[in-house]
C-alpha cells in the first residue's frame, strides 16, 4: 500500500496533483451551469461540485473556482440572483466538455458548443434543451472561502424541469432512465450502474432492499 504525505503532494508535478486531488473521491455528479447578465449575454459552463444542502428549504450548494477576468459564471449569478443546472447525457457529454475551456468573456458557450436555450416565462437564466433533468435556482447565499479563494454559492430550488416518467411516486428521480452521468477528476466520463434501494437504517436492523432500482 501506498503511502503518501501532504509534503509529497506538495511536490507533486502540478498536473498529476491536480488529477490525483481532483479524482481521489472518486464519481461526482456533474451538471451544467447556465447564467445570464442583465445585457441578456448567456454563459453556459461544467461544474462537479453541486451538493445537496437541504430539503426543507430545498437548497443545493455548489463551489465556484476564485473569479477571472474572462469568467463570466459568479459575476452573472450575483447581478441577476438566479442560475440553472442542468444534467449531463452521453449525446452531449464532449460539447458540454467544450464549455470548460476559456472563452472569452462575452461569448455564449451556448452558442460556441452547441447548445439550446429553453426559458421559463419569469425566470432569468436559461435552461438546456439538451438536457433531461433541468433546476432552476434563486441565489440565496454566498460564502467567500478565504483559504483557496473559491466561493460556496447557496440556491434555493424554484423550478424543476423534468418528465413525468423520470420521477417515481416516491418523489426519487431515476438518473438511469435520464441517462445523468457522473464525472471522476477532470476528465473521466461515466453512466452509473443500478445497484439497489435500501429501507431507511435503523439501529440494530440489518438493511433490507425495498425496490430494485430500475423496476
Amino acid at each position: 500500500m501506498e503511502n503518501i504525505t501532504s509534503d509529497q503532494i506538495a511536490d507533486m508535478e502540478k498536473h498529476y496533483r491536480i488529477s490525483l486531488i481532483n479524482s481521489l473521491v472518486g464519481f461526482r455528479s456533474v451538471n451544467l451551469l447556465g447564467t445570464t447578465s442583465n445585457d441578456g449575454i448567456t454563459n453556459l459552463c461544467i461544474i462537479s461540485s453541486a451538493f445537496h444542502l437541504g430539503a426543507n428549504p430545498p437548497l443545493i450548494g455548489l463551489v465556484i473556482r476564485p473569479e477571472r477576468e474572462h469568467n463570466d459564471t459568479l459575476k452573472n449569478i450575483r447581478s441577476t440572483g438566479q442560475y440553472t443546472l442542468n444534467n449531463v447525457v452521453p449525446e452531449w457529454y464532449k460539447q458540454a466538455h467544450q464549455t470548460s475551456a476559456s472563452y472569452p468573456s462575452g461569448v455564449s458557450e451556448f452558442q460556441a458548443c452547441g447548445f439550446k436555450k429553453q426559458y421559463v416565462n419569469g425566470f432569468k437564466a436559461p435552461f438546456v434543451a439538451e438536457s433531461t433533468i433541468r433546476i432552476g435556482l434563486e441565489l440565496r447565499e454566498t460564502v467567500d472561502i478565504e483559504l483557496n479563494g473559491t466561493t460556496i454559492v447557496i440556491g434555493e430550488i424554484i423550478q424543476i424541469l423534468a418528465d413525468a416518467n423520470l420521477i417515481a411516486n416516491d418523489g426519487t428521480v431515476d438518473h438511469i432512465q435520464a441517462e445523468t452521468m457522473t464525472v471522476a477528476g477532470l476528465d473521466a466520463y461515466f453512466l452509473p450502474q443500478p445497484v439497489g434501494r435500501l429501507a431507511y437504517a435503523k439501529p440494530g436492523v440489518e438493511p433490507r432492499e425495498i425496490i430494485s432500482i430500475n423496476e
